[in-house]
């Protein structure tokens, strides 16, 4: 099992070298990229991994490119990975006839970090690690648990930098213990989490509670001239709140899945098609952030020894009557509330997480789960 950590280095002088670093390796990415597709017009086909490699081997010996020695070796053969398998995803896509773009020519600005593999770094006490020549001082908030693989430093576009170690953490035995709970989850735009016991979660929409001064800033930022140093600096501003809402946002998923994986033993929800949703609802979705929400429930639940199950987005749950069984092809999106032929009375989206929670059950033969009626 895999696991990263998350720390950010503290801000001083020696940051630049990393700054020039990611710098230099944007640079390299880019004349990868440049060869690639120059290989490719020559020959009909992509240049070898190791080909490749060996290429820019010779290049740093030259005084043009003298200045990559500055980044770690290590560093540029991830590069060179990274882009081989880019196009080798590329090219079977375009065999299965599945939409892909190469890898794209990326400017200094965009360009976000670098990896080291084994070497190139030393983790030391008192918060410090070593990387290359310098030492750095890193705000540590957990400690690291397993065997490091590979650290990644990366750089947002504020010029703050982070330091990821992606660990290997050896998987324990199941110690669960079980509360006989399960629970069958209806996602919604007005109602976030609906569950079969009529219980909801609303969510709480942060870009919505930040949209004003989002709207303030846009127009701010409209005002200046683009590229000038107010510009800048109100572009800052502006991605700090963006990243001040990602970061509640996170932080509220995490919270709220931890929450339901510890309570419950199997959670069923949903197989959603994000996609058309975005296109249907827009900004909604987004805000509401359903896909990254799964996947935190997904991680959680691993670490929790839960289980997540998906149902087939094509079965009507929110059609069919839990009592007969009976499906209501009339209903619509603004039908909340709706009578069956039976007699009974049905809220759309608890009638929808009980057939959920229904149709999961069913499917794994757990029948203990079906709640009476």
């Amino acid at each position: 099992m895999r696991k990263t950590f998350k720390f950010k280095l503290y801000c001083s002088k020696k940051t630049k070298i990393l700054n020039q670093q990611i710098n230099i390796s944007a640079s390299i990415w880019n004349h990868c990229i440049s060869l690639h597709k120059q290989y490719y017009k020559l020959f009909g086909e992509s240049l070898n991994l190791y080909k490749l490699q060996k290429h820019i081997t010779k290049l740093k010996k030259q005084d043009k490119y003298n200045f990559w020695k500055n980044v770690p070796s290590q560093a540029i053969q991830d590069i060179t990975e990274r882009i081989d398998k880019s196009y080798k995803l590329f090219f079977r896509n375009l065999e299965h006839k599945i939409k892909t773009s190469p890898p794209k020519f990326c400017s200094y600005r965009k360009y976000k970090s670098f990896t080291l593999k084994q070497s190139g770094y030393t983790v030391l006490d008192n918060n410090r690690i070593k990387i290359g020549k310098q030492i750095f001082k890193y705000s540590k908030s957990r400690n690291i648990d397993g065997d490091i693989k590979t650290l990644t430093i990366k750089r947002n576009r504020l010029g703050e930098f982070y330091i990821c170690f992606s660990v290997k953490i050896e998987d324990t035995p199941n110690e669960r213990i079980m509360t006989g709970k399960n629970a069958g989850i209806d996602f919604g735009l007005k109602t976030f989490l609906t569950f079969n016991d009529g219980s909801r979660i609303e969510s709480p929409l942060f870009y919505l509670q930040y949209h004003n001064e989002l709207k303030k800033l846009n127009k701010q930022l409209s005002k200046k001239l683009k590229g000038s140093n107010n510009w800048k600096k109100t572009c800052d501003r502006l991605f700090r709140k963006y990243q001040n809402i990602i970061n509640k946002r996170r932080d509220h998923q995490f919270k709220l899945s931890k929450y339901l994986t510890e309570k419950y033993d199997h959670i069923f929800i949903e197989d959603l098609n994000i996609k058309a949703m975005q296109q249907m609802w827009g900004k909604k979705i987004s805000d509401l952030s359903f896909s990254s929400f799964i996947s935190i429930l997904e991680y959680q639940s691993s670490k929790n020894k839960s289980i997540v199950h998906k149902i087939n987005k094509w079965f009507p749950s929110s059609k069919t009557c839990h009592l007969c069984g009976t499906i209501n092809e009339n209903l619509t999106l603004k039908d909340r509330i709706w009578k069956c032929d039976c007699g009974i009375e049905h809220d759309r989206d608890v009638n929808a997480a009980i057939n959920i929670l229904r149709e999961g059950a069913s499917s794994l033969g757990l029948d203990n789960v079906i709640p009476e009626f």
